[in-house]
């Protein structure tokens, strides 16, 4: 995959607030602005719509998803200031279970992971892009040339997701593994 190699670079931990920039091929500069302690992610550029999602007040935060939670109903998701409506998989045992889908204006967008690293985000069943991040607010995006030119509200969408619920994830048997460790300890 031939990523655009200008990450964005805001901050997923810690009490810092920083915004991040990247370089998109198809929509110039985004904005990634997340603020993991007050679970505040958003994303937005000169030519994208910003997209807000917010954690609840009092919601309990979880330390392996950079926005916290992967709890809906814990979860307010806006594009351009209308809300959409998010559903994250519950992040265990298989890559499946880590997808994230939003609906939002009629069009379902989800994020599934596909590779370790990398998840690629479709648009009502179709592929349009690849995103990776690295954990530490770094994203990525490959728009496919193949399909339609992606919509200003693809990109909010994606960067969002990838920013607040990080990309990839490992095969299931390691998946697997690791939830019946958590269980013992």
């Amino acid at each position: 995959m031939a990523y655009d190699r200008a990450p964005a670079a805001g901050r997923t931990g810690g009490t810092g607030r920083g915004p991040g920039l990247a370089e998109d091929r198809v929509f110039g500069r985004v904005r990634l602005d997340l603020d993991a302690t007050a679970g505040v992610l958003t994303v937005g550029g000169e030519r994208l719509p910003t997209a807000e999602l917010r954690r609840a007040p009092g919601a309990p935060a979880a330390g392996y998803v950079p926005i916290g939670t992967r709890d809906a109903a814990c979860l307010r998701l806006t594009v351009d200031g209308r809300p959409a409506h998010i559903t994250p998989g519950r992040g265990r045992p298989t890559r499946r279970s880590h997808r994230v889908d939003v609906i939002y204006g009629g069009i379902l967008h989800r994020l599934l992971p596909d590779s370790p690293n990398g998840s690629r985000l479709v648009r009502d069943g179709r592929r349009i892009a690849d995103f990776s991040s690295d954990g530490a607010g770094h994203v990525w995006a490959d728009w496919h040339p193949d399909v339609a030119p992606p919509l200003r509200e693809d990109a909010a969408i994606g960067y969002a997701l990838a920013a607040a619920f990080g990309t990839g994830a490992g095969p299931a048997w390691r998946l697997l593994l690791r939830a019946v460790l958590d269980t013992v300890r």
